[in-house]
């Protein structure tokens, strides 16, 4: 490769990991914003149905686009299909359950502890691989699990220590870590109904959510929540809600991207980076003084996060169901 190329290669996987970092990252924020801002909607519920009304816009859009230039933009046919609709409502109510504890998490806790309270997910991951696929886990792999648990126990203690615990946002963040698992899983299952096209899954998964949300939102008196909120006619609060809803259906797409022109294993680090950076921000931005123990928390999951990933990376490697991180991405087309 010669070194034109060599740079180029660098440069959009720069690109891609940068803009991975600020999608998810605004994402965060923008939610955060919406659920216990200045201008606050106490209707989790409503504000995740209105993201996914966005995303199914989006799909619209981009097979408009797809239409008009089809030289540039390619996007899948989107013909209502029943048969498929029922074959994915199962990992529908896992989403719908899994979006919802994560914005409850969000909207009980404060940013800066969002990642720890959500960092069980790889444990679950483990758990749920033995116990529902039967699949056992290496003793390198169980230890990692066991530093993120100490780093969320530590992490737990550090909040409490400093009044700012919230046992409702982390018993939600525990839920919501459960169920980002069971999504894994159940993304897996629901693949061959949509011949393996991850933007018809989308399409017919957003659907089934808002159809899902709409009776809870009646159950949870959510619909009154509306109609006397003050700020319903602002744009801004509009603006900000389908930036929310723009942010999710993006993040989809950034996200299989980062993996594509990287590795997998990449992407991990990508992520458990990007999170330490969000709580730095967090910290920042809000005036928040932590503890030493409460960075040591952190420090703990991130660390135990890493080292899983690169465990598993090794270890599906030696079993030959994916390449080495350096062959993947020497093999990477760019």
């Amino acid at each position: 490769m010669s070194d034109q190329a060599l740079h180029q290669k660098y440069v959009k996987i720069f690109s891609v990991v940068s803009t991975y970092w600020f999608i998810s990252i605004t994402l965060v924020f923008v939610n955060k914003t919406l659920l216990s801002g200045a201008t606050k909607l106490d209707a989790p519920l409503f504000v995740t149905f209105f993201q996914c009304v966005v995303t199914i816009a989006a799909c619209y859009v981009l097979r408009f686009l797809a239409r008009l230039v089809p030289h540039k933009v390619s996007f899948p046919d989107l013909n209502f299909d029943f048969e498929i609709q029922k074959k994915v409502m199962s990992l529908s109510v896992v989403f719908v359950c899994m979006i919802t504890f994560n914005n409850l998490c969000l909207k009980n806790v404060e940013v800066s502890f969002y990642y720890i309270g959500r960092s069980l997910s790889t444990v679950f991951n483990v758990l749920l691989t033995f116990f529902i696929l039967g699949q056992k886990t290496s003793m390198a792999a169980i230890t990692c699990c066991a530093v993120i648990i100490g780093g969320f126990y530590l992490g737990v203690d550090q909040e409490d220590a400093s009044g700012s615990f919230s046992l409702s946002g982390t018993i939600y963040g525990i839920l919501g870590s459960l169920f980002v698992s069971l999504f894994s899983i159940y993304t897996k299952k629901a693949m061959p109904a949509v011949e393996g096209n991850i933007w018809l899954l989308t399409y017919y998964n957003n659907i089934n959510a808002c159809i899902l949300f709409i009776p809870m939102m009646i159950v949870f008196g959510e619909l009154e929540v509306l109609m006397a909120f003050e700020s319903f006619g602002d744009m801004k609060f509009w603006a900000l809600m389908t930036c929310g809803g723009l942010f999710g259906f993006a993040i989809g797409y950034i996200t299989g991207l980062q993996i594509k022109v990287t590795s997998p294993l990449t992407h991990n680090i990508s992520g458990t980076s990007k999170a330490a950076a969000q709580t730095v921000l967090a910290t920042y931005w809000y005036s928040e003084v932590k503890t030493f123990w409460w960075w040591v928390s952190n420090c703990l999951v991130l660390l135990g996060s890493a080292a899983y990933a690169m465990v598993r990376q090794k270890e599906m490697a030696a079993n030959k169901d994916l390449p080495t991180a350096d062959k993947k991405s020497s093999n990477t087309k760019v």
